[in-house]
């Protein structure tokens, strides 16, 4: 079980996961051996799963963001799940039980681009419908997954 250190630690390295040990140390009140050990258990048991930077798509020229939704037929999911996972644009990719079988956020430069991108995927053998949902504005960026 995590306690009240453990999750004040994961809070720090979700602002920031280039914090030094000293300065969760001092922040928590242990010892920097006591953060390495606790980092370390967290790390082994899965809970952080891997450091990385948050990118900003927009600002590498990417004004288009979906999140789609995606039909297929049941036998054809996975070799279309496939195809998705070799995409470029496609930067996450889910299976779902909710009102499609496949999630995934699509990146492109501009409209023009967006809509190659859907006809791409509908075009694609084994799937149905595809429902891009355009992003307008993001008030909200925490992924809990």
């Amino acid at each position: 079980m995590l306690d009240e250190k453990d999750k004040k630690i994961i809070e720090l390295l979700k602002e920031n996961s280039r914090i030094s040990y000293n300065d969760i140390a001092k922040e928590i009140g242990i010892t920097n051996v006591g953060v390495i050990k606790r980092i370390k258990k967290l790390e082994k048991t899965g809970i952080i799963k891997k450091y990385t930077i948050v990118v900003d798509y927009r600002k590498l020229g990417y004004e288009k963001i979906s999140i789609t939704g995606i039909n297929t037929k049941p036998e054809s999911m996975f070799k279309v799940l496939e195809k998705l996972k070799e995409k470029d644009y496609v930067k996450f990719l889910a299976i779902t039980s909710g009102d499609h079988n496949l999630i995934a956020t699509i990146l492109a430069k501009d409209s023009n681009e967006m809509l190659k991108i859907i006809k791409e995927i509908e075009a694609m053998e084994g799937v149905e419908k595809v429902y891009p949902a355009i992003i307008l504005d993001i008030v909200k960026d925490e992924i809990c997954i």
